[in-house]
């Protein structure tokens, strides 16, 4: 467990920077650090990627690091499995989350089952970058929450970073690791700009080339983020927010609204929904007793349902409340006009810790 809290570091090594910029320094550090490793897709060379991802990785590590692939998803993942049986660490990117399904039959039949299959001898360590979820205004296709179908499948680490330090230190991590990485990012984050000591976070994920995450509990920056390890991004008392990837925010800003009427609301990121932390989800909710799980996507048979289901198995005695969720509607994502309806929202959030039996006190 780390808290999501950065100590102070001196200003010569603090920079502002975006969530997109941090994930183009991550692959390129890594680019540099190591030389297996190779970055394709779909406009991902000169272009840079249609979100800027990969800008410059081109220019600066030349065609046969970061290239252009054709439009043929499923062609994308074979190449990338192929290449990764053989000594490669591929970073491929699904242009959109709906994208990627023309290639699920590989990820399911093949990248998740290779190590299985192979009692462990063959090993895959890939990353699939998948740009996801809504709040940008895009068409069908172009915004959409596939985080259940990934973490339904067996073989799949399934990792969604919320803050600009996770998205340099997972994906460092996640491209180190030793097996299939699904890395999702939220398109809505990526513009957003947090001030980080990128110095000492470099530092720190130079230190640890593997799956452990730091070892460093006293480095001056928020440390290393470590496959498996969820976090607590504000501290409460009276109920625990849950959330990963795009939601993190939102929860955020209703844990900030609800200070105001005098309720402390403690947050938590997943960050990693497989493997899934449950020490420190469930350490926060046996401490607040009330719990609200919270997430874009459609809620039947979701990553929410799941998370509401290990809750209340592993803390049914400490909770005060039924667990409740707050997620995007049973439906097709909407028309960009109307998505601020299907999207969890302060409000939303509000209304359902308002029913979370206080009366019972």
């Amino acid at each position: 467990m780390t808290v999501m809290e950065q100590a102070p570091a001196s200003e010569d090594t603090r920079v502002s920077l975006t969530f997109a910029k941090a994930l183009n320094t991550a692959l390129a550090d890594e680019l540099d650090a190591d030389p297996s490793v190779v970055v394709f897709g779909e406009d991902v060379g000169p272009l840079g990627g249609v979100f800027r991802i990969t800008d410059g990785l081109t220019a600066r590590f030349g065609e046969d690091r970061c290239f252009d692939t054709p439009l043929a998803e499923s062609g994308i993942m074979g190449m990338a499995v192929g290449m990764a049986m053989n000594g490669m660490r591929p970073v491929v990117e699904m242009q959109f989350d709906a994208f990627a399904y023309p290639a699920f039959e590989q990820v399911v039949s093949h990248v998740a089952k290779m190590s299985n299959r192979t009692r462990g001898k063959v090993k895959l360590p890939l990353v699939i970058r998948i740009p996801y979820a809504g709040g940008i205004g895009g068409v069908e296709h172009h915004c959409d929450s596939s985080e259940s179908y990934y973490a339904h499948t067996p073989g799949l680490t399934v990792l969604a970073p919320a803050t600009v330090a996770d998205a340099y230190t997972l994906l460092r991590e996640a491209i180190r690791f030793p097996d299939p990485v699904v890395f999702l990012e939220p398109k809505k984050l990526y513009w957003t700009k947090e001030e980080v000591d990128l110095a000492a976070l470099r530092a720190a994920s130079d230190q640890t080339r593997n799956a452990g995450g730091t070892t460093n509990d006293d480095a001056p920056a928020r440390p290393a983020a470590g496959i498996g390890s969820a976090a607590v991004a504000r501290l409460g008392s009276d109920a625990t927010l849950i959330a990963y990837g795009p939601s993190v925010p939102t929860a955020l800003a209703a844990a900030e609204a609800a200070a105001a009427e005098g309720r402390s609301l403690e947050v938590i990121d997943v960050r990693s929904i497989v493997p899934f932390d449950d020490e420190t989800i469930c350490a926060s909710v046996r401490k607040t007793g009330r719990a609200v799980v919270i997430s874009e996507a459609p809620g039947f048979a979701s990553v929410a349902s799941e998370i509401t289901a290990r809750i209340q198995e592993r803390c049914f005695h400490s909770l005060a409340a039924p667990v409740l969720r707050v997620t995007g509607f049973d439906i097709p994502y909407p028309a960009p006009k109307l998505e601020h309806f299907f999207l969890p929202g302060v409000d939303r959030i509000l209304d359902t810790v308002d029913e979370l039996q206080w009366e019972e006190q």
